[in-house]
């Protein structure tokens, strides 16, 4: 009774409302279609390529501290005496450091951007001095009074330009030399510096001191 009643209120159903209602019904079946493929399972996406990055070393690895050198500063400066300094620090930071040189210093003598040396001198002269003592008013051309030997451990570029042999590069040199390994302690030591030979050596022996 209950399957034709229902028959029975179809029929009395408009063209319209029946056209609705299998429309709700569609909607209907269509929602649950959907939850139902929406809760099922799906993989998951793994993409080729794609490396972790590394983890960095929460310790880092310790560098070595700088050494430490011991330079005497004397000289024409402010605060003579011995300093300490680490691997990599110049002469002018000696120089500095033994609260600078004083006037009418002759820092032209000096590569001031050599590194130091540990167990070294700095040695800043005092304009118008040669092999360590003031000799007053020089000669126009810059060399020292006839029969005096040049220190050249304390001579400038152009005092020792001045010697047999010895142009303004390798005087350049010696300067430098003694600049970044200490006083010369023997005048045979010469022969270490660059452009100095045998000959050239023989033929300054007897003008130059140490």
């Amino acid at each position: 009774m209950s399957g034709e009643s229902f028959r029975e209120r179809l029929s009395m159903l408009s063209r319209a409302e029946l056209v609705g209602l299998v429309l709700l019904l569609a909607v209907l079946l269509g929602g649950a279609g959907l939850w139902y493929a929406r809760s099922l399972p799906r993989p998951v996406e793994v993409r080729s390529g794609a490396r972790a990055a590394p983890v960095a070393d929460p310790t880092p690895s310790g560098s070595p501290s700088p050494e430490i050198v011991l330079v005497d500063v004397a000289g024409w400066v402010r605060r003579p005496g011995v300093y300490e300094f680490r691997t990599g620090d110049r002469i002018v930071d000696a120089i500095e450091a033994a609260g600078g040189a004083r006037p009418g210093a002759a820092l032209e003598t000096l590569n001031l951007a050599a590194p130091l040396a540990d167990g070294t001198q700095v040695l800043v002269v005092k304009e118008g001095t040669v092999g360590g003592a003031a000799t007053g008013a020089t000669a126009a051309s810059g060399s020292a009074s006839a029969g005096s030997l040049v220190n050249v451990n304390t001579a400038s570029v152009t005092e020792l330009d001045t010697l047999p042999g010895v142009g303004e590069v390798i005087a350049q040199r010696i300067v430098d030399y003694r600049t970044a390994n200490g006083p010369f302690s023997s005048v045979d030591q010469l022969i270490e510096v660059s452009g100095i030979g045998e000959s050239t050596l023989e033929s300054m022996r007897e003008s130059v001191t140490v």
